[in-house]
């Protein structure tokens, strides 16, 4: 007996214009590939939506055969629930339209930043987009959002000024401050906890036309004396720097600048987005000047940039891979947790990286429109990746810092962990409430 009756008698099929999937169909493989490839989902369905109106009519089918429902975008996260029958991809609703007039951006849930920043960057204008652009809109942005620019612009969802949102009764709706103040508060920042699937997201664009960052790839051998300095110089730096560094363990791959070839090294990232009449690319440069005195760089990429230049920063990968990966959010960081991380990482990048962003000036702030965006009174993020052969390695770092930790990781650094142990009880309730009034049968239960 077919575990999809409504799917199998072809009701409502009709009216989903992209494909219908099964496991044994060419295209499932694809349509289900996780950019973190020990991530393994294997639905019994997977429609690949090309409109708003075939996730309403997949919701609608996937309703009278009482199957629950996961979502996948285009991007790097996973928070679809694995064990669901029935998936909707949206990585084709990728549309991207810019207004000028109001500075904003009008995108499908699923574009990826790439699409943005270079379509808003022609006018001079830049979204608060992830360090890797890569990434996808949507995941990234419901979840919060820490980019480059956080410190000075806040979180991505503190500037969401719209949503479009199916739930699971199969109608869309218009989710503004006015229009459906609960839902926009849940939505920015609690997004993937299973309210519906967002289709379009509409957010403000910032004037950087041009900013100044980059990157100092130092040995590895200089670590201790290169985070005890960081930790020391992060919070001197006004709002518009931004700054996160990495203990990083490189392979010997070919591409990588020979200086750096499967070696084990420390990068220091550096931003200041507030280039401008009284403020030039030297001055923000003399605000990095103390962090060049640390150690003889192997490499050094810090300069002036256009506006498009994002994935000059963090270099972050681009190329899936499996990964075993978790995090925390550090309210403050002494010098006995820089040792603690330290040791627990031996000094040499063991996992493949350990990353700490700093954080405060615009992220401590709340947003003119509330939000459940968590971890605002973190000083700075830990984000911790290695090979799914690593998993002790991992859990040994996040637990070297559990003395000045939070309790969790914000929810896109969160990993294999979990994604709601910042919000408070009250928020978690509020959330839960909220939660079973738009979708009472659990249809978008998730994990």
């Amino acid at each position: 007996m077919s575990l999809f009756p409504a799917f199998r008698r072809g009701r409502g099929l009709s009216a989903i214009a992209g494909p219908v999937l099964r496991p044994a169909d060419p295209g499932y493989a694809a349509e289900v590939a996780a950019f973190n490839t020990a991530v393994a989902l294997r639905p019994g369905l997977v429609v690949g939506a090309t409109s708003e109106a075939d996730v309403t009519a997949a919701i609608c089918v996937a309703a009278a055969d009482g199957l629950p429902v996961a979502v996948k975008g285009a991007g790097h996260g996973v928070t679809a629930d694995a064990a669901a029958p029935v998936l909707i991809s949206t990585r084709r609703l990728d549309a991207v339209d810019i207004d000028l007039r109001a500075r904003t951006a009008r995108v499908g849930a699923g574009a990826r930043w790439s699409s943005v920043v270079h379509a808003a960057a022609a006018h001079g204008l830049l979204p608060l987009s992830a360090s890797s652009t890569a990434v996808g809109v949507a995941g990234y942005t419901l979840g919060g959002g820490l980019g480059l620019f956080g410190r000075r612009f806040g979180f991505a969802a503190d500037h969401v000024r719209r949503l479009r949102l199916v739930t699971a009764d199969g109608r869309p709706h218009e989710i503004d401050a006015d229009r459906a103040p609960e839902l926009f508060w849940a939505l920015r920042g609690g997004g993937a906890s299973g309210f519906g699937v967002v289709t379009e997201l509409e957010f403000a664009l910032l004037p950087v036309p041009r900013w100044y960052g980059g990157g100092l790839f130092l040995p590895g051998a200089a670590a201790a004396d290169v985070l005890h300095a960081w930790r020391e110089w992060a919070p001197t730096l006004p709002d518009e720097a931004g700054t996160s560094v990495a203990l990083l363990r490189l392979p010997p791959d070919p591409a990588l600048p020979g200086a750096l070839r499967g070696r084990t090294v420390v990068h220091l990232r550096y931003t200041h987005c507030g280039l401008g009449p009284g403020v030039r690319a030297a001055d923000a440069g003399a605000l990095l000047a103390p962090m060049r005195t640390v150690a003889a760089p192997l490499l050094d990429d810090v300069r002036e940039r256009a506006c498009a230049e994002i994935d000059a920063v963090h270099r972050a990968p681009t190329t899936p891979a499996p990964v075993h990966d978790a995090g925390a959010a550090l309210r403050e960081l002494p010098a006995e947790a820089v040792d603690a991380l330290l040791a627990a990482t031996g000094g040499t990048g063991q996992p493949g990286l350990a990353e700490l962003r700093w954080m405060g000036g615009a992220l401590a702030r709340p947003a003119p429109v509330p939000n459940v965006v968590a971890g605002r009174d973190a000083a700075c993020s830990l984000y911790v990746r290695g090979t799914p052969h690593e998993p002790g390695a991992v859990a040994r770092v996040v637990e070297a810092v559990a003395p000045w930790s939070l309790g969790g990781a914000l929810p896109n650094f969160a990993g294999t962990g979990p994604r709601e142990a910042l919000w408070t009880v009250g928020d978690r309730v509020r959330l839960r409430v909220l939660r079973r009034a738009v979708d009472p049968d659990g249809m978008f239960a998730g994990p």
